[in-house]
């Protein structure tokens, strides 16, 4: 979901991550410029509470990075480290405001 309301549905393929799936649907604010190597915050998101423990645990190098993301909070993820499963089918990601300015 964009910050201003508007949703793209995608459809993402079992073990890909929600960026290359975002990257590959040209979903705006998410530019991934790492390609997914963890180093950059440009994937940004926000998970609602139940998709986000469903998502599973943030690895100590995302962690570290959101550390410095502007508009943290405590269901943020980068979505190079969230793998599309399952269980996350019809998982709903909300692309931060701040995304939209880099």
């Amino acid at each position: 979901m964009q910050p201003d309301g508007s949703r793209q549905v995608v459809e993402a393929t079992d073990g890909e991550s929600v960026m290359d799936c975002a990257v590959d649907h040209s979903v705006p604010g998410i530019t991934a410029q790492c390609g997914g190597g963890c180093t950059c915050s440009t994937c940004h998101c926000y998970l609602e509470e139940s998709w986000f423990v469903l998502s599973g645990p943030l690895d100590p190098d995302e962690k570290d990075i959101l550390e410095f993301v502007p508009e943290r909070r405590g269901n943020s993820r980068l979505t190079c480290q969230v793998r599309v499963s399952d269980r996350l089918d019809g998982m709903i990601v909300h692309v931060p405001s701040s995304n939209m300015d880099r």
